[in-house]
This record gives structure tokens, sequence and C-alpha cells, in this order.
């Protein structure tokens, strides 16, 4: 692990989206806001923070994650309901995964409510909008230094 912690943000399909894509749900803030917002919140941390909507992307940067981050934050987005393959990357995973949503998903439709992440996750942060990732990379850096 690297002396200075490392926290890969991962984003998934739509979020590159955020500020246009139905703002009532997930709020006026960008990506570009998001990622803004991690960093200040760092501390000291590097923060890798990557958007694809590609799943298989994503599993590729997870894997990467094995070998180059500290502890790891994900907005799978739709893919939290239906990616076993994201699921099977986290499980390889041995540094703290913090499963992060804009909105939360339990409160909305039943198909939502079935994470497969969270199988894998440390824990869960949904509803806050986008403070909800600024509370993911306080919880990854107080888990890692906690460890």
């Amino acid at each position: 692990m690297p002396e200075t912690p490392v926290l890969y943000v991962l984003n998934g399909p739509n979020l590159n989206l955020l500020g246009e894509r139905e703002p009532e749900i997930y709020g006026r803030d960008t990506l570009a806001d998001v990622q803004k917002l991690c960093e200040n919140a760092a501390d000291g941390a590097r923060i890798v923070f990557r958007q694809s909507n590609h799943e298989g992307q994503l599993v590729d940067w997870i894997q990467e994650a094995r070998k180059e981050a500290s502890a790891l934050i994900i907005n799978p987005a739709a893919y939290t309901h239906t990616s076993v393959a994201l699921l099977d990357a986290l499980k390889t995973l041995s540094i703290p995964v913090i499963e992060c949503h804009l909105s939360n998903p339990a409160a909305r439709e039943a198909f939502r409510h079935h994470s497969y992440v969270s199988l894998a996750a440390t824990g869960v942060i949904a509803g806050l909008g986008v403070q909800g990732y600024e509370l993911a990379v306080k919880a990854a850096l107080n888990l890692i230094r906690s460890a």
C-alpha cells in the first residue's frame, strides 16, 4: 500500500451527465464539481477520479485498485442492481470499499432496492447528494488510518 493514501473514486454509467440528467433526483452539481469536492476532502490523500459508461472498464479499474489504491469509493449507478461482474471484482479487494449513491435507492423503484455491490462494500452512503462523496472520502481515510 502506498505511503500517501490513494483513493480510487469510480463512477458508473450516466454520471458524466450529472447536473443535466434528472436534476430533481441527482442535483445540479456536475461530475467535475464532485471531483473537486473529493479532492478538497482528501486531507493529503491522492484522489484517482474516473467515470465510465462501460462495465468492463469499471472492472479493469477495480482490478487496478488492488495494487494501486488504499481504498475504493464507487458509485456504480445502474450497475448497482445488475452487475455480478462488479461484485466479483470488488470481492478481490482487501482494501475498504465504500458504495456511494446520490439518491436513496431504497426510496425509489423496487428494482433499485437490491445492490450487488453492497455484498462487497465495507459501508454504504446514500441519499445525501454530492455530500455523500465527501463523507465517503472521510470515511475511507478513517478506515485506512485506523487499520
